[in-house]
């Protein structure tokens, strides 16, 4: 159901309030600086995931895409933050540890399909039940498995799922590809890969193709960055930084920050959306590189970011569903209440599923 909206800078200007209030009386003194440490890459998921939901709101979901502006022109860069910093992790994860190609595929296809079985079941059951839609057979059994070959917003069981396609991809190509004394040859590989796949149109996914199209470099690019980050010396950069006068540091720190806002808000504006498919890629990319880098050196936590960050998939497979063909709370209160009191909800429903999915897991381990 599309929701009318009335005034909707107004009601943006208060969701902003409330929204970044927030986000301000939940930062923390930093503890880690100049690292991707796991607490921010946590943070950044948080942020993608709200760059996401956010994003289907306002173009999606309400009658005037003005509602959210500026915080909803950045899916695509919330999408590509998800792939980079899989990509990063997975490295990280892998040369650390030894695991077989089995071992990998057990340990990760888990994480991804244990939740997603039950808001599929859910939801085809809602569907046939409450409004009466029948899907094949098929389309059933190829949502189970992980693939979607559409992404129609109002008619897909929930079009986000293509998401889950792309980086199930990927997945399958990351331990048959993955060198650990040359991980940036497997970033090649697997670009060229994702390339090769994209460009040569198969017919089976013809219908999603234009998304894969703008984000086949992050998750390479994250493979790629996690090895240049294992392999610079940052003891010959602490020694020359602590070296230098204190108000010369204090400068280039924030010069550096700045710089990078700068960069990020630049490539936000001129996203390049519309144009060609590798343009609004680099755009993309861009803002992906400026926002790590000023994570990387930011002294403070976000923790409003880090809560989101944990819950992150969860929400993104529920979020859609149940905020368009299951509203509950827009068709009775402000556009900008409604969707401050769904992010909570979603906080909160995402912490009770990983709790029950966890002892779930639990209980499977204890059997074996």
């Amino acid at each position: 159901m599309i929701v009318l909206i009335n005034n909707p800078i107004l009601q943006t200007l208060i969701f902003s309030a409330f929204f970044f209030l927030a986000w301000v009386l939940m930062i923390k003194k930093g503890t880690e600086f100049g690292t991707l440490s796991i607490s921010k890459t946590q943070e950044l998921k948080g942020l993608a995931i709200l760059l996401i939901v956010l994003s289907h709101i306002s173009y999606f979901l309400v009658s005037d895409n003005h509602f959210l502006w500026p915080l909803s022109i950045m899916a695509g860069i919330g999408v590509n933050l998800f792939l980079f910093l899989s990509g990063y992790g997975l490295t990280v994860s892998n040369l650390k540890n030894n695991l077989s190609v089995w071992q990998f595929y057990k340990r990760r296809l888990i994480k991804l399909f244990i939740p997603l079985w039950p808001m599929l079941i859910l939801f085809f059951s809602l569907d046939f039940f409450i409004l009466h839609i029948n899907y094949s057979w098929q389309y059933i059994g190829e949502a189970m498995l992980g693939i979607t070959r559409h992404a129609d917003l109002y008619q897909d069981i929930n079009s986000p799922l293509w998401y889950l396609t792309f980086i199930l991809g990927f997945y399958i190509l990351f331990p048959l590809l993955f060198f650990k004394k040359r991980p940036w040859l497997s970033a090649i590989l697997i670009f060229l890969a994702a390339y090769f796949f994209v460009g040569l149109e198969p017919i089976p996914f013809y219908n999603v193709l234009h998304l894969y199209k703008v984000h086949t470099v992050a998750f390479p690019l994250g493979i790629f960055f996690a090895w240049l980050m294992t392999n610079i010396n940052f003891d010959k950069f602490k020694i020359f930084w602590e070296k230098t006068k204190p108000l010369a540091r204090e400068f280039i720190y924030y010069f550096s920050i700045i710089v990078l806002i700068a960069i990020f808000v630049y490539s936000v504006m001129d996203s390049a959306v519309g144009a060609s498919a590798n343009k609004e890629q680099l755009m993309s990319i861009i803002s992906v590189l400026a926002l790590t880098l000023i994570f990387i050196l930011k002294k403070i936590d976000f923790k409003f970011l880090y809560l989101f960050g944990i819950y992150s998939y969860e929400i993104y497979l529920w979020h859609w569903p149940i905020m368009y063909r299951y509203d509950f709370i827009y068709k009775y209160l402000p556009a900008w209440l409604s969707t401050l009191l769904y992010l909570a909800l979603f906080l909160f429903f995402g912490w009770g599923f990983q709790k029950i999915v966890g002892l779930f897991s639990n209980k499977c381990e204890v059997k074996k």
